[in-house]
């Protein structure tokens, strides 16, 4: 496999599971407003879809603009795993997982999976996938870039989660 195929298929693979993830918050927003949640964090929450959208443009760019970038099987392999835990997450919350901050204000947390060992798995990896991801194909400026990015996103989106979840 060349590496240009290689590294479409392997963007269109993580994009087509973003796809599915904004599938299943879409349909669990709708599920959990209709069961009274609120929502918190609005203000910031397009700019974590801009920051996640701006890191798939900058990874075709900086694909297309590096000289030479080669494919990093083990890397790749490092992003199921980390898909296959994403999966593990969004199954523990069930219909209370989502990318927005949603709280019901009858529903007690859930302390199963991962949530038995920390607070917020799924952030834990977010920050592996934006580093993974790039490194797949020697991206490094995309990894730094989105990784610092992410960095102060989360340090605003934990604080307003763990207010909200009383931690």
């Amino acid at each position: 496999m060349t590496n240009k195929i290689a590294f479409i298929s392997f963007i269109s693979f993580v994009i087509l599971l973003r796809i599915v993830e904004l599938i299943i918050a879409r349909s669990n927003e709708k599920w959990m407003r209709r069961n009274g949640a609120v929502e918190y964090g609005q203000a910031h929450y397009p700019f974590i879809v801009l920051l996640h959208s701006l890191f798939f443009v900058s990874l075709i760019i900086e694909y297309n603009v590096k000289e030479s970038t080669a494919f990093f099987p083990l890397f790749a392999v490092i992003y199921l795993i980390l898909a296959v835990l994403k999966f593990w997450v969004i199954n523990s919350l069930g219909k209370f997982w989502n990318t927005k901050i949603l709280r019901i204000p009858s529903a007690i947390l859930i302390n199963k999976g991962p949530y038995r060992f920390v607070k917020h798995p799924n952030y834990i990896i977010v920050v592996s996938e934006l580093i993974v991801i790039p490194l797949t194909f020697q991206l490094y400026y995309t990894a730094v870039i989105f990784t610092l990015l992410n960095a102060l996103m989360l340090f605003v989106r934990i604080r307003e989660e763990n207010r909200v979840l009383g931690y």
